[in-house]
């Protein structure tokens, strides 16, 4: 039952629009009677829980090839290519007969069905489909013409195209047309050559699995090499083989013992050429006429990186030099690290899973701490290889590099972190493009995206990886930028530090956005925004813009934290300076500026657009070409005369010793004093009869025979309607408190009197309660109430 299991053991791939295989898993394939779908069908289950990954039904008109012994590939649909690689040759030739078994078809066939149906006046034409081959000529020189004919017809028909694949591989054509090919090279047969040519290019135009493994043959590929090499639109002959076979060496840098994994990379390597460099550019072809030649590649890559994987002692021994052993030389380093990208190139090809497991046990065999000396080394080679490595394994999975990271605080010196490396080698980058320091920005901001960050119940990725990069390293990053922008001024102009400054800026935008308050605290304390609006004053106007980039991205947050910072610090000077200086001129940095200001206006972001009209209201008013800055001001113009419309009526409300509003209140605290000490007076005497007056607000406090109430927010209309003698007596509870701020009263029988003044301006005892004549409290001489209260 193992062996059983372990011989139908597949991978599952599916073609997509790209034309590349997507591997959607690994399972154990089964061929039975399916009711649902009224048929024989395979099915896949997924090796790990069981799940089911394919049913689909053999179809008696669908098209099955079996390719390389362990490949079975079929069309589902139009636009719908599978593909079974089963571990075991043997596996795959039961599957095989149980296909053709249900279409009736030889087992001994490597394919089942034509691959496409021809149209009828295509069958009407062939008169041979009766015939199951194609009638090759004899193949001789003088007969190249009619080989070359015979084929070139065939290629228009996919029947014919099928029936010539299987008589060339059956009569052994290709090595007779490579026999051939020798006679007209030893007697320099130009026009054969030329023949020739155009016959293999036609043969890989058929897309036969089963021709490429024959002409790929370690004792063939360089003679078809050869043959297309006398290309009759060239005037000479290329040199593919002599390229192939001095110029391109294969080194190895660790031995290899498997001898299939050897030969299996150098086939790889071949076919890789001749797909890239021999054959002619695709657009001259039909869009899928090569597709079985990217497959053939495309397999063979994940079995070199399955082999290599299984190889633990091959693997231990590159990492041990590549990085452990210091005595290895610069050229046997470089070629280790060119391998190990390689390497990691080919792993592309692997499913997730299988590429998970992959990356895994090379940070278990040490590349992470490989790639920190490698990364320092001054060499162009390596380092571009290192940073290529680096990337495929930040990209796959940027939680397992960010883990290494973290580890490294407890034991690392600060300047050794890997972190700390990958901006270092950002800032040092001696190329005049930038390249290796664009591609490190973007392994960089991968590494601090919160978006790619995992949050468990144990821990939380996102907060322990952002406070371990502010402490550490955010420093490092911010030092190119600190340095060239001291006393105000500009240092370094160069182009190369300017490209440097723009990437900083760019990742610290990224910050910004993402990083809330981890970046708002080391803004503020640092007072990085204005050393970042120095640059606004470089020669480069990128630069500038990225500058002004920057804020523009702090403005789009809206955050009042950032904007007290720019108004308490006039942050706008160097942006207000910059446009000044660009007088007015078409360009993007005028656009930029102007933009920002309206964005301002339109936000209605009222503190920043105060401050702008504030401060260079008088500079900004000469703009005229665009209205933004004329409706700034017309805006600050209304504000201060709603302000100057509110003062004005709360000076009249406060008439009368009334004051409401927001503006002015008496401090509560006085109030507290004044009734303290009105309330403890022992000479006076309360009578606890005395009605107390109704008023429809529940916030009320006496001040003396009379009381004004301010209640917070907008002034309102107080009204208190009482009739003398009239007011029934209402015995209250022992303690009023009351809301606001007012004084809690507590009479000494348990009882209170209030009286409520209605704010009538013709009321002269409110001046008198109110007339501040020292801090005295005013103490009220005992009347009728009838006297005291005016209607």
């Amino acid at each position: 039952m193992a062996d059983r299991m372990a011989r139908r053991r597949v991978k599952l791939y599916a073609l997509n629009a790209d034309r590349q295989w997507d591997d959607r898993g690994t399972g154990h394939v089964t061929s039975s009677y399916v009711e649902r779908l009224k048929g024989m069908s395979l099915l896949v289950r997924a090796e790990s829980d069981g799940s089911l990954l394919l049913e689909s039904r053999i179809q008696a008109d669908t098209a099955y090839q079996k390719q390389q012994g362990t490949l079975i590939v079929w069309s589902e649909g139009e636009n719908f290519d599978l593909a079974l690689s089963f571990q075991e040759k043997a596996g795959c030739d039961e599957i095989w007969e149980k296909i053709c078994q249900v279409q009736g078809k030889d087992p001994s066939v490597d394919i089942t069905q034509d691959i496409v149906e021809e149209s009828e006046d295509e069958r009407f034409d062939d008169v041979s489909d009766s015939n199951p081959w194609v009638e090759l000529p004899p193949c001789e020189i003088g007969r190249l013409e009619d080989i070359n004919e015979v084929i070139s017809n065939c290629l228009h028909s996919p029947v014919r195209r099928e029936k010539l694949a299987i008589a060339l591989e059956n009569e052994g054509y290709v090595k007779k047309l490579v026999s051939v090919f020798h006679t007209c090279e030893d007697l320099e047969n130009m026009e054969g050559l030329h023949l020739l040519y155009e016959i293999f290019k036609n043969i890989f135009l058929l897309n036969k699995n089963a021709l490429f493994e024959i002409m790929f043959a370690d004792d063939t590929i360089f003679d078809v090499v050869g043959c297309l090499e006398y290309d009759p639109s060239s005037p000479y002959p290329k040199r593919h083989r002599q390229y192939l076979k001095s110029i391109a060496k294969f080194k190895e840098v660790i031995p290899i013992e498997n001898s299939e994994l050897l030969s299996k990379i150098h086939q790889t390597y071949r076919v890789q050429y001749i797909q890239d460099v021999v054959l002619p550019t695709p657009a001259v072809f039909e869009e899928n006429m090569l597709s079985t030649l990217s497959s053939f590649i495309f397999f063979n890559k994940v079995e070199i990186v399955s082999l290599i994987q299984e190889d633990e002692r091959f693997l231990s021994e590159l990492f041990h030099q590549l990085g452990g052993d210091e005595d290895v030389p610069t050229e046997k380093r470089r070629d280790l690290v060119l391998f190990l990208k390689e390497f990691c190139t080919f792993s592309q090809t692997l499913q997730p899973t299988s590429r998970e497991t992959f990356f895994k046990t090379l940070s278990s065999l040490g590349v992470l701490s490989a790639l920190e000396i490698t990364l320092g080394l001054d060499d162009a080679i390596i380092k571009s290889a290192s940073i290529d490595i680096l990337s495929y394994i930040v990209e796959f999975s940027p939680s397992m590099v960010r883990e290494y990271m973290m580890q490294q605080q407890h034991k690392t010196e600060e300047e050794q972190f890997l972190l700390n490396i990958i901006i270092e080698q950002m800032v040092v980058d001696s190329d005049p493009e930038m390249g290796g320091a664009v591609q490190l920005m973007g392994i960089l901001r991968i590494l601090i995206d919160p978006e790619n960050m995992m949050a468990t119940v144990t821990k939380s990725e996102r907060a322990d990886f952002l406070a371990f990069f502010y402490k550490h390293s955010m420093h490092y990053l911010v030092a190119p930028l600190l340095s060239n922008t001291v006393g105000d001024e500009v240092g370094r102009e160069d182009y190369s530090s300017a490209q440097l400054l723009a990437l900083i800026l760019e990742l610290l935008a990224f910050c910004v956005e993402h990083h809330t308050y981890h970046i708002k605290n080391y803004i503020v304390q640092r007072d990085l925004l204005k050393r970042i609006l120095v640059l606004m004053k470089s020669k480069h106007t990128f630069l500038v813009l990225s500058a002004l980039r920057f804020m523009r991205k702090i403005i789009g947050l809206r955050d009042d934290f950032y904007n007290r910072h720019i108004i308490n610090s006039n942050l706008f000077a160097p942006v207000v300076d910059a446009f000044v200086r660009n007088n007015g001129r078409y360009n993007l940095l005028d656009s930029a500026i102007i933009e920002m200001f309206e964005y301002i206006k339109v936000e209605d972001i009222k503190t920043l657009w105060m401050s702008v009209v504030e401060k260079f209201g008088e500079v900004l008013a000469q703009v005229d070409y665009v209205q933004t800055f004329h409706a700034l001001r017309m805006r600050y113009e209304q504000h201060q005369d709603r302000l100057k419309d509110r003062d004005r009526s709360a000076s009249l409300d406060g008439i009368g010793g009334v004051v409401r509003g927001t503006r002015y209140r008496r401090d509560v605290r006085d109030l507290d004093e004044e009734e303290e000490m009105w309330f403890n007076n022992d000479e006076e005497e309360i009578d606890e009869t005395e009605p107390i007056l109704p008023s429809r607000d529940t916030n009320i406090a006496p001040v003396g025979e009379l009381m004004a109430y301010v209640e917070g927010g907008e002034a309102e209309e107080e009204r208190c309607y009482c009739l003398a003698g009239e007011s029934p007596t209402i015995k209250t509870s022992d303690k009023v408190e009351k809301e606001n701020g007012a004084s809690k009263m507590l009479g000494a029988t348990g009882k209170q009197s209030l009286l409520l003044n209605n704010g009538n301006k013709d009321n002269n005892n409110t001046a008198a309660a109110l007339s501040p004549e020292g801090n005295k409290s005013p103490v009220p001489a005992r009347k009728k109430r009838s006297e005291l209260v005016k209607q």
